[in-house]
């Protein structure tokens, strides 16, 4: 038997294992918040003007599998307290207890295992929790991951819009919503990079 005759099963073995790993599919890609380039903002209605706020601190823990093209978890907890207005009277009125009541709830939390395809990106259909009170919410987002210096990072954004109300934002004299509209809108563009 000649050396090349020995080694032809043991290379048609390696090539048929290459084969099967090259079609196998790539498992999910664990991504998480680069705060330092994301912004959580808010915007709502007060006495006709639009006034606008963001979160300055805040995590995402996001799954997504490329083979499938598809997401399978989206995590957002949100320190309620990071709020900036840019005004410190209506900042501390939003902190208060008729409002996002922030010192017995210091954090709102979105977490969704369901998602759907629409024509510009994503919908995750998840249970947000404000105030103590959980809700279904819908949240749309597009989704795209690139390299960048070895790395692979993930952009994620979108806007939604939710009625305070449903969560108990707004209490007493707060339920009026001639002087405060009940929707506010709230968008996201997020840098995450993968683990």
């Amino acid at each position: 038997m000649t050396l090349t005759r020995a080694l032809l099963p043991a290379l048609l073995a390696c090539a048929l294992c290459a084969a099967a790993y090259a079609d196998a599919p790539a498992g999910s890609a664990h991504y998480q918040l680069d705060p330092a380039k994301s912004t959580l903002e808010f915007a709502f209605e007060q006495a006709g003007a639009q006034n606008k706020g963001r979160f300055r601190r805040f995590t995402v823990d996001f799954e997504y599998a490329a083979a499938s093209g598809a997401p399978s978890r989206l995590e957002v907890t949100v320190d309620m307290n990071s709020l900036d207005s840019g005004d410190g009277e209506r900042d501390d009125t939003l902190k208060s207890a008729d409002l996002f009541e922030v010192k017995k709830f210091p954090q709102a939390h979105f977490l969704a295992t369901q998602f759907s395809k629409t024509a510009s990106g994503y919908e995750a259909l998840g249970k947000l929790t404000i105030r103590n009170v959980t809700r279904d919410a819908r949240v749309p987002f597009t989704f795209r991951s690139a390299s960048e210096g070895g790395a692979t990072v993930g952009y994620l954004s979108g806007k939604t819009q939710l009625q305070r109300l449903d969560y108990g934002v707004g209490q007493g004299d707060w339920k009026d919503t001639s002087q405060v509209g009940n929707a506010v809108t709230v968008s996201y563009a997020l840098r995450l990079t993968a683990h």
